[in-house]
């Protein structure tokens, strides 16, 4: 991922001095494994520990030119920074075992911010649908007016799926928790498994059940598709602010500090344009998450046809995701919402939304459904065609009044009625997030 859509924090951990960070790691648990298990001197790795750390990405490359391999390259800059005791680095492992484990351990690193970037997405969400609990708004569908609703209502719906999404991330993770130390074929010829289970416990991982000299790659495919489904769940939310921010629309804007310019060309523009770059990164995570599927058929015990592509992949949908996330973040707490122009819009189809509630007060009254929906259509046409009040044509009809009194469509007629049944659902929001979140930057 490039630098712009970067965050610091993930950018560190699936940096090259965080991936052989984590190998370092890796390697250490073995080690110290070994000891406990009277195999490895406890006097040989203690001077490992003492002489040696992760080596610098340019080091490895400069030795990869040789050897052609990253793994094996990385284990040749660590021994030789110490003596005879670089012997024993790498003992009984084969380069899955460390590569796997440690990526693993970046999983599980990044997983957490992102898990703490939902979280503080979701506060903001819940905090601004219960601002807008009241601010009433026409409800579209295929685009078109339909019913009233509120704009918290719509926020409601977004912290609900971040929840879900916020749930489907932890079981993603959870199943990428694991660690191998089994050797090539995975068949632990060459290395005891109590090493696997003491050094996957050090390092806060399960032992793979089984490996294959790989870890099994639909755990991975979960990942990136649950990534994915978050990142896709950001582009909704995102289009339906870019729709809501349309001129003609004007129901929100992005915020829009003093300085900041729209267009380098139209002075007058404000631009969804964050909105914009959420869904143009939706379609990347979307697209990791692909590669992830095709990565699960590896030949027989394994190959490595996954890695290349994933050495991309999982690094940038996490990359990406955060980004997301944070800008995500950013728009609902600085979002410019117009309650004005969404009344204005509401009445902008005449009233016609009342349409459905006059079809069931018909209904009610012991007309034939189909009877009373021609009645109700045939004034909603009217409307739409003569750009005239619903409300009015319907107390001129002489069809519908006969089954209709003043009591009875002012009823109909009553915008409070239409979305007084929502607070329940806010009191199940106000259980999804904390009021406060605070996160590292």
């Amino acid at each position: 991922m490039i630098a712009r859509y970067a965050r610091p924090e993930m950018r560190r951990i699936w940096s090259e001095e965080g991936k052989l960070a984590r190998w370092f790691d890796v390697e250490l648990a073995a080690l110290d494994a070994w000891v406990e298990l009277g195999a490895v001197p406890a006097a040989d790795v203690a001077a490992i520990r003492a002489g040696a750390t992760p080596p610098t990405p340019e080091r490895v490359a400069e030795i990869e030119q040789t050897t052609d391999h990253d793994l094996a390259a990385f284990v040749d800059a660590v021994a030789e920074q110490v003596g005879p005791e670089g012997r024993w680095f790498h003992y009984g492992l084969t380069s899955s075992d460390v590569v796997d484990t440690a990526l693993a351990l970046q999983i599980k690193d990044g997983g957490g911010l992102i898990l703490q970037r939902i979280d503080a997405a979701l506060a903001s969400v819940v905090r601004l649908a219960e601002e807008h609990r009241h601010t009433i708004c026409i409800g579209r569908s295929h685009g078109i007016h339909a019913e009233p609703t509120t704009f918290g209502w719509k926020l409601a719906g977004w912290a609900f799926e971040l929840d879900r999404a916020r749930n489907r991330v932890r079981q993603a993770l959870e199943g990428c928790r694991v660690g191998q130390f089994s050797g090539t074929v995975g068949t632990y010829a060459a290395i005891d498994p109590e090493v696997e289970r003491i050094a996957c416990e050090r390092l806060g991982l399960e032992p793979e059940p089984v490996s294959t000299q790989v870890i099994a790659r639909d755990r991975h495919a979960e990942l990136l598709s649950t990534l994915a489904l978050t990142a896709t769940s950001l582009d909704r939310f995102a289009t339906e602010i870019r729709h809501l921010a349309r001129t003609e629309v004007r129901e929100v804007e992005e915020p829009f500090a003093t300085g900041m310019k729209g267009s380098s060309a139209m002075p007058h523009k404000r631009n969804p344009k964050v909105a914009e770059r959420i869904s143009g990164l939706a379609r990347v995570v979307r697209g990791a998450a692909v590669v992830g599927l095709e990565n699960v058929p590896l030949w027989h015990e394994r190959d490595i046809s996954h890695s290349s592509a994933e050495r991309i992949v999982i690094p940038d949908a996490f990359l990406a995701l955060d980004y997301m996330l944070d800008r995500f973040r950013w728009i609902v707490d600085g979002l410019v919402v117009y309650p004005d122009r969404m009344e204005r819009n509401l009445w902008a189809s005449h009233g016609l939304f009342f349409s459905h509630r006059l079809l069931l007060a018909l209904v009610e009254r012991g007309l034939e459904r189909a009877e009373a929906y021609r009645l109700v259509q045939r004034n909603a046409m009217r409307a739409w065609d003569e750009e005239r009040d619903f409300g009015e044509l319907v107390r001129a009809d002489p069809d519908l009044r006969a089954h209709l009194d003043d009591a009875a469509l002012a009823d109909v007629f009553d915008l409070g009625a239409t979305v007084a049944n929502l607070d329940s659902t806010f009191d199940r929001l106000n259980r999804l997030a904390p009021k406060e979140v605070s996160i590292s930057v």
